[in-house]
């Protein structure tokens, strides 16, 4: 019996997408990595609290991002963070490149219990400026 065309051709079109997905996820293209997280609440955070907080992510083994006075890597350090560690996400600014040469120059001020600071937001999980710039406001 043959399939009338309108139900064939959205047939296709649904084989085709998903022959999409699957190859975008073989590739892993669809998986969620950490650099595709996004600003959440802190933890420990209780209901109502607005603070929005994000991971530090690939820093090299026997390395650490530094938390600096100024959105420059000229700054004076006030900390040293290593990968998996929270930090506070206050407000976002513009400084210099990532140190990796990605050209990245985003970098958010953070801060911890003890400390405050500028760190590149490269090197956080916080999702990039199109996912945090709806949340997190500009610094003054």
């Amino acid at each position: 019996m043959l399939t009338p065309r309108p139900i064939r051709s959205r047939l296709g079109s649904a084989a085709a997408a998903g022959a999409a997905v699957a190859l975008l996820a073989g590739a892993g293209l669809l998986t969620a990595g950490p650099a595709q997280a996004d600003p959440r609440p802190c933890p420990g955070a209780g209901p109502g609290d607005p603070a929005r907080c994000a991971r530090v992510i690939d820093i090299d083994a026997g390395s650490s991002l530094v938390m600096r006075t100024a959105p420059r890597y000229g700054a004076g350090a006030v900390a040293r963070f290593g990968n998996g560690q929270w930090l506070e996400l206050d407000c976002w600014t513009t400084g210099d490149p990532d140190a990796d040469g990605h050209g990245y120059r985003y970098w958010m001020q953070v801060s911890t219990g003890s400390a405050s600071g500028y760190v590149n937001d490269w090197y956080l999980d916080s999702g990039g400026p199109n996912v945090w710039k709806s949340r997190i406001p500009q610094c003054a």
